[in-house]
């Protein structure tokens, strides 16, 4: 009995996403830098990588770009680049609250933005953010939410068994400083599992650690 092509090709998208899982199949997708809005019509780059379990490069993916705002969606294809990064440019076509993900072409992971706000045009004066809330864009942007949960981040949980919840946790921010610098400082826990060093600026440390020390402002899901 002849298949369709639809179901063939559905088929050979399982079984590739089955190979990944075997293989290690989820990883963490990492933008360098965060737009603070974008302009309609106006393409805004993207810089990002991908890390195998949040370690190893990879470099020979062909990530897509999706921007959602209600019904509009709006795709992009990412350039790979020499150094094992991802380049793409998106431009939207109206006002909007809009979402980004990240779907990193490695089975099914992904990374997801906190909504960007897009603009008629560039506004007057530069938008400011408290530290807190630039460290609440980060901590999606930078990957933490493939393994952390944390209640005021509603992109939180791609893989969320691996680390823990952060909803209600509190640290000295030496002690983080450190942490995030290093995470080896800190044993594994009873599985064998590490926190691997993420891919931080170092502006971006005080940063993260203003919003996991913050007062807390859960989102619904």
């Amino acid at each position: 009995m002849k298949r369709s092509v639809p179901g063939v090709l559905g088929i050979a998208a399982a079984l590739a996403t089955v190979a990944a899982i075997r293989i290690g199949g989820w990883a963490v997708v990492n933008v360098e830098s965060v737009p603070d809005y974008l302009v309609v019509g106006k393409p805004t780059e993207l810089m990002f990588t991908v890390r195998q379990h949040g370690v190893n490069l990879l470099g020979d993916l062909s990530p897509t770009l999706v921007a959602t705002s209600g019904r509009r969606e709006v795709t992009a294809r990412a350039t790979r680049l020499p150094n094992a990064r991802y380049r793409a440019e998106l431009s939207v076509p109206e006002t909007g609250d809009w979402r980004v993900v990240i779907h990193s072409g490695f089975g099914r992971s992904k990374g997801t933005l906190l909504p960007i706000k897009a603009l008629a045009s560039p506004p007057s004066s530069a938008i400011v953010a408290s530290e807190a809330d630039r460290g609440r864009i980060l901590f999606a942007a930078k990957g933490c939410v493939t393994c952390h949960i944390h209640g005021g981040v509603d992109a939180s949980g791609e893989v969320s068994d691996v680390g823990p919840d952060l909803t209600d946790k509190r640290f000295a921010p030496t002690y983080l400083a450190n942490y995030l610098a290093d995470p080896s400082i800190k044993p594994a826990n009873g599985t064998g599992a590490r926190m691997p060093r993420p891919d931080l600026r170092p502006a971006d440390v005080p940063l993260l650690i203003a919003f996991i020390n913050s007062e807390r402002k859960t989102v619904s899901r």
